[in-house]
Formats: structure tokens, sequence, C-alpha cells
């Protein structure tokens, strides 16, 4: 009995994105042919159950073959086994790093380690994220880990450069990278209600204020570590509260400024007295940050010392802006105190980080 084939020949290799994320996402060869089946895909191509297997199977192994390349992003350029389009392969890397919230909520903040490596089952069952595909992301997190953290040069950049990636997920990993090398803590209670993004904003205005490479651009590893000689001029702003005469007037400077604007707002009276223990808390988060440990406690020190009093008196967003700009800038009318370029540049990275950080 004759059959007849109609043969289509061409150089270009053929990706499906819908199979392309089912693969990224975990899933079998025979659940990415059903999911693919119920979404009416036989009716569209009007194809059968075996061709749709046997086009979902050729897909996989292409995927497979290619994800040598994806480890290093810009061999994909260059190879000639797989003839693909520049505008495709940017979506295979794209997706190929892309990552999902709720798994690296999981494990931000961890070191990229064997150890942390194994809590993936927990994870996977946890986010209900696929355990290959917890594996994949983590992986890449590594993966971009240890190409970055001995490279001079802005690691936003590094990042974009070495693994073609687009502006904000290349901001994503840095935050990723940065919070993994400085262990900060982000899993106790008190910090769940806050989002990845949330925490990547504060990376962002960290590593843009508080590392060496805010100040000189050319020292190695500039973006992954923390200023340690900034860290160590904190230490002068307990000035502010350890000697008397400067906490008298900051104290008449930032009572006078919010009683001039209380009718404005939902403070009271009352709330000017909170504001001294605002300000004894954050001085103290600051001179303590040469400590290891203190630097992890960063976000947990917030919290507790800054955002939960703010709430337990019932303070909107607006009082707390309100409060924290005349707080930083009641600072600059004192006479005797020197140290006004510390005093900004720490104030200037707590206040953005509260500010994403409190939600009403």
């Amino acid at each position: 009995m004759a059959v007849e084939l109609d043969v289509f020949v061409g150089n270009t290799t053929i990706m499906d994105e819908e199979v392309y994320q089912l693969w990224l996402d975990g899933y079998t060869v025979n659940d990415a042919v059903r999911v693919r089946m119920e979404g009416g895909v036989l009716e569209e191509c009007e194809a059968t159950a075996d061709v749709l297997h046997s086009d979902t199977m050729d897909q996989y192994r292409t995927f497979q073959m290619c994800e040598r390349l994806l480890h290093s992003p810009a061999k994909l350029a260059n190879q000639l086994l797989f003839q693909i389009p520049p505008h495709r392969q940017a979506m295979l890397i794209e997706r190929y790093y892309a990552f999902d919230d709720a798994f690296v909520r999981e494990v931000l903040g961890k070191k990229l380690s064997k150890g942390t490596k194994k809590d993936l089952d927990d994870i996977s069952s946890k986010t209900g994220v696929t355990l290959k595909s917890c594996r994949r992301q983590f992986d890449n997190f590594k993966r971009v880990f240890k190409v970055v953290e001995e490279l001079k040069g802005p690691l936003v950049e590094n990042i974009r450069q070495h693994f073609i990636l687009s502006d904000k997920l290349a901001r994503d990993y840095a935050a990723i990278v940065f919070f993994a090398n400085n262990r900060f803590e982000t899993g106790k209670r008190k910090l769940l209600y806050l989002t990845f993004q949330d925490f990547a904003f504060c990376a962002g205005q960290l590593i843009n204020n508080w590392t060496v490479g805010a100040v000189d651009n050319m020292v190695e590893d500039m973006d992954v570590d923390l200023d340690k000689e900034f860290l160590q001029e904190l230490k002068e702003l307990k000035i502010l509260i350890t000697d008397k005469d400067l906490l008298d007037q900051h104290k008449r400077s930032l009572i006078f400024t919010l009683n001039i604007t209380i009718i404005h707002t939902n403070l009271t009276l009352t709330a000017t007295f909170l504001c001294l223990n605002l300000s004894r808390g954050l001085v103290n988060i600051a001179a303590k940050l040469t400590n290891t440990k203190d630097v992890r406690d960063f976000f947990i020190d917030l919290v507790e010392k800054f955002i939960e009093p703010c709430r337990s008196d019932r303070w909107t967003a607006a009082d707390m802006r309100l409060f924290l700009t005349h707080y930083t800038n009641s600072a600059h009318i004192l006479d005797t105190f020197k140290h006004q370029n510390v005093w900004d540049r720490y104030m200037g990275v707590v206040k953005s980080c509260i500010f994403k950080m409190y939600h009403d």
C-alpha cells in the first residue's frame, strides 16, 4: 500500500515556545502531550496523538541538546549545529534563566551550596514548582554567582554581558547574587510578607550606595561586598543619641518640624515621643553593622525597630514618609554634627528600603 508524505527540508531549527516552556517547567513528555491536547492542538493542526507525541519528544531532545549551550549563552550565537535566529536565541536564553518568584523567595539569602540543594525536594512541595524546575533555577543562580563574584565592574552589567539577559532579569540576578554573598536573613516569620521584588529593590539600593563600587568602580568584588570602611564610619552616628546636647537639638528640631505639619496628617502629639524611640532604633542599627550577624539581620531589624512600632501606632505610609523626611533633614542643622555625608549615605538607603517594605 502506497503512503504519501509531504516533506519539507530546511535548516532552521523549529522550536515551539509552548513546548519549550513545558520543558522548562519540568513536565515529562507524556504530561506535555496531555497539556497540548487539552489546549486543542490536535484540532488546530489536524494531527493524531501519535504525531503529537513524536513532535513533543523530538523537541524535548532538541532542548536537551541546546541546554549545554544555554549554560554559556554566548556560545549559542557562535555554534553551527542549530540554526536559530537571533530573536529566538534571545527568547531561549531569557526563558531558561527566568525563575519562579515563589521559588527564589525560599532560597533568597541562603548559601548556594549542596546543603541548600538538598532542601529542594521540600521547597518543590511547598511552592508547587516541579523538582526539575527547582534544580534548573538553583543551578542557574549558582552558575551566575560563580561567574561574576570575582569580576571587576558593575554587577548588573557583568551579568547582562556574560549571560545576555535583559536589564530587568540581570538586575534580579544581581539581587540574588548580592543576597547570597552577604547572607541576609529573609526567611524569618516577620519578613514573610515581603516579596522577592521588595528585596530586589532594596538590594539595588544597597549595591548602588553601600558597596565599595559605589565610590570606586575599579575595585574587585565592587558590587558584591559592602564597603567595610563605610560600615566602620557608621559607628560615628551614635553620637546622635549619646551626646546630650546633640540629642536635645535633634529632638527639638524634629518635634518642632513635626508639630508644624502635624495638622495635615494622622500623627498625634504623643506620636512625637515614639519618634525618639524610632531615632534610637535607626542609629543603633547603623552602629552595629560592623558585625556580620547584624548585617545579616538588617531587614529584620528594620521591621522590629521601625516598621512594627509605626504599625502599632497606626501610622500610615504617608505618616512614616513624613517622619523619615523630617528626621533625615533635621540632622543637617546640627552645628556640631560632623558626619553629614555618612548620615545621608546611610539614611538614603534606609528610607528607600523602609518605603518599599512598609505595606499599609
